[in-house]
């Protein structure tokens, strides 16, 4: 809402994750760990580090093969998402976390471009006195986990520091992954009114690629790697042969400024930088590497962004509303290289060093930008109802600058009369976004709400990369998708100790954004007509007694196309195979249909014992549009428990947990569309992590 209100009086589904459920008896690695208690969000890794996680929000963000789309993502008030709307979770540093806020359905509209639903994870402020907190975590599979906090308060000063190191050998064959980090944030009060939040965040992420695999590869051997095949030789090779792997760097840091104008009268200003570099080599053949528009099998690119944020706030009596106006940029360098050296033949893989960078096949400049201007507010109109809403108008300009030109021998292909053209181009996409809600005071403890939003979700760089034909240059064609969002809700406290917030959803969709062809680690994009979502979302968080706690969410989601489109189901389609239809009413891939997250707590305070049991069940879903992958649900459950003890300045806890603890063997997530039907990333099946921390106060 952009102002700190109460949750429980808001006409809008949003949930806040506090401190304690973040950061005790977990690995603090992965958003995943925490997030999937939400209503309507699921996340998972591709079981790797080199994809990152996904992240959906009543199914916005599904059709993402690596990181996150649909979601807007923000650390600290500052972006994590990029102007034109690619983000990833890898960023937030989760063992400094004081919260996590997430905002779902109609109301995401207000921040913009790729708001299908908001996540905001909060740095927690310093301690009074200069704290110190090691710890170390070690686990199945070769993982461990190294880090250190520390903070303090220093007059006017109050700051806080995390720095992390996380490795694993992994679950599959071939990946090994590490993981660095560190997140700062400093407050300084400059006066009686005023004050200048400085954050700072850093990554550095490394990992092989063990790839998808076929049902039979998972039937077979569900902990090896994928295997790809190579042009010139019939037999097959893995991930490692090619050097699937990815590097990761992002750097990131920003200012707020805040300042009391006069009693009813607020300012807030927000200044950020940052760089994210990354290396991907892919698992692409030769031949199809020669292709003189083929943009190789290593994607190289070095973005430098920045953004501003100016917003002012008046508080009446009955009335507050905010103004502002928002810009942001992204600069791309991006380049393609051949995934390998030739020894002898190109068109012999036998004879083919892989996993190095070979010739130049790919080189421009991409920008993009977002400029946005919105105003919000809410009016107690009576002491029983409220109406809060917004307006904002947000373009979202692209521009690339192809550098990488020839008529006849091109670098990096045997095709001496091939011919690359100049793929230059630009586009920009701009839509009016808006969101009415209201909310009824039914009585003290049960709150009515209902709302609506227009929403909209421009292509990012990313998928604008390819063309589904398969030649070069940006696919400058694809348009944004544009949502109709409808929900209401309930919020009640059914005692002194029992929560419940229930909603209902319908989101209509046009030009759903979609997988048009994914081989080789390359994905392209098209529009597929329109979308419906309808679901249901349940919570309940109980506190029992004073040493038992109980918390359950509930999310039913059909998500289906109104409109039939055609589509890609194999490899080196459209250009050899013929195109296949999505049928109307086939399901979006990689929506569950339904999802279910519990947790029983006890605290034993005597001896300092705190354990858990969740439970996190899955419903089934397919793996491509055209549904004739179906990946199956499943359930698994997880168990901790540990003791924290005061010995002189000291706090020390330590911490064991198991997951998956009966053995559970299942897809932990897909990836959609794939043409060589290599769907499949098979979760972990029993593990184990133990952990122990010591805080030191002065």
């Amino acid at each position: 809402t952009r102002v700190e209100q109460n949750s429980f009086d808001l006409p809008m589904a949003i949930d806040s994750i506090d401190r304690t459920t973040i950061q005790d008896q977990r690995a603090t690695v992965n958003l995943s760990e925490v997030i999937n208690r939400v209503p309507g969000v699921a996340a998972a890794g591709k079981e790797n580090y080199t994809q990152e996680q996904s992240l959906t929000i009543r199914g916005f963000g599904a059709r993402s093969q690596f990181g996150v789309r649909g979601v807007k993502l923000f650390a600290d008030g500052i972006p994590a998402s990029t102007p034109d709307g690619q983000g990833g979770t890898g960023l937030f540093d989760l063992a400094s976390a004081s919260r996590i806020e997430v905002l779902r359905g109609p109301f995401s509209a207000l921040y913009g471009n790729h708001s299908g639903g908001v996540v905001q994870v909060f740095t927690e402020d310093g301690p009074e006195n200069f704290t110190v907190t090691p710890s170390y975590q070690f686990g199945s599979d070769g993982t461990a986990r190294t880090g250190i906090k520390f903070g303090d308060t220093v007059g006017n000063l109050n700051y806080t520091g995390s720095v992390s190191h996380f490795r694993t050998d992994g679950y599959r064959d071939y990946s090994q992954s590490t993981k660095d980090q560190a997140n700062f944030k400093a407050r300084f009060r400059l006066n009686e009114q005023s004050t200048l939040t400085v954050i700072g965040n850093y990554l550095r992420q490394e990992g092989e690629d063990p790839l998808g695999l076929t049902l039979a590869q998972v039937n077979s051997n569900r902990k090896q790697q994928g295997q790809a095949a190579l042009s010139g030789n019939n037999g097959l090779r893995n991930a490692e042969f090619y050097g699937a792997r990815r590097s990761l760097e992002n750097t990131q840091g920003g200012f707020v400024f805040e300042t009391a104008l006069t009693e009813r009268d607020s300012l807030r200003a927000m200044f950020y930088t940052g760089n994210r570099n990354n290396e991907q080599f892919l698992a692409i053949n030769a031949q199809t590497q020669n292709n003189v528009t083929a943009a190789g099998g290593v994607s190289v690119f070095d973005r430098d962004y920045w953004g501003t944020n100016v917003r002012w706030t008046r508080k009446l009596e009955t009335v507050t509303f905010s103004a502002g106006a928002e810009y942001e940029r992204a600069d791309e360098d991006r380049k393609g290289y051949r995934n390998g050296l030739t020894v002898a033949n190109d068109n012999n893989a036998a004879l083919r060093r892989y996993g190095v960078r070979g010739a130049l096949k790919r080189d421009e400049t991409n920008v993009a930008e977002q400029t946005a201007a919105f105003f919000q507010g809410e009016w107690a109109l009576h002491p029983e109802f409220s109406l809060s809403g917004g307006l904002r108008y947000t373009r979202v300009d692209f521009s690339s600058k192809d550098r990488f030109i020839c008529n006849g021998g091109c670098s990096g292909t045997t095709n001496a009369a091939g011919v690359n053209p100049d793929d230059s181009g630009s586009t920009h996409h701009g839509a009016w976004t808006s969101a009415l809600g209201g909310v009824w005071k039914l009585t003290q403890t049960v709150n009515l709400y209902a709302n609506v939003g227009r929403s909209f979700e421009a292509p990012t760089l990313i998928e604008l990369a390819y063309k589904p034909d398969g030649s070069s240059g940006l696919n400058l064609d694809l348009k944004p998708s544009t949502s109709m969002q409808y929900e209401v809700g309930m919020k009640a406290f059914v005692n002194d100790w029992t929560r419940i917030d229930a909603s209902a959803f319908l989101i209509d969709t046009e030009e759903e954004i979609v997988v048009a062809n994914n081989t080789g680690g390359r994905v392209s994009y098209q529009n597929a007509g329109d979308t419906r979502r309808t679901g249901f979302e349940l919570a309940v968080d109980s506190r029992i007694s004073d040493a038992v706690g109980a918390y359950a969410a509930l999310t039913l989601i059909d998500a289906k196309f109104e409109d039939a489109f055609m589509t890609c189901a194999v490899a080196q389609c459209p250009n050899v195979n013929p195109q296949v239809m999505v049928a109307e009413g086939n399901k979006l891939a990689s929506v569950a249909n339904k999802n279910f997250y519990g947790e029983l707590t006890y605290r034993h305070a005597a001896s300092g014992f705190l354990g858990a049991i969740e439970y996190r069940a899955t419903g089934r879903m397919f793996a491509d549009d055209t549904n004739n992958a179906r990946v199956g649900g499943y359930g698994v459950t997880s168990l901790r428990g540990g003791f924290s003890q005061k010995v002189g300045g000291w706090k020390i806890s330590e911490f064991a947990r198991i997951d998956n603890l009966f053995d559970k063997e299942y897809v932990g997530s897909i990836y959609i569309n794939d043409g060589n039907q290599r769907y499949y990333a098979p979760a972990a099946e029993r593990t184990w992590l133990i952990g122990l921390s010591a805080s030191y106060s002065l």
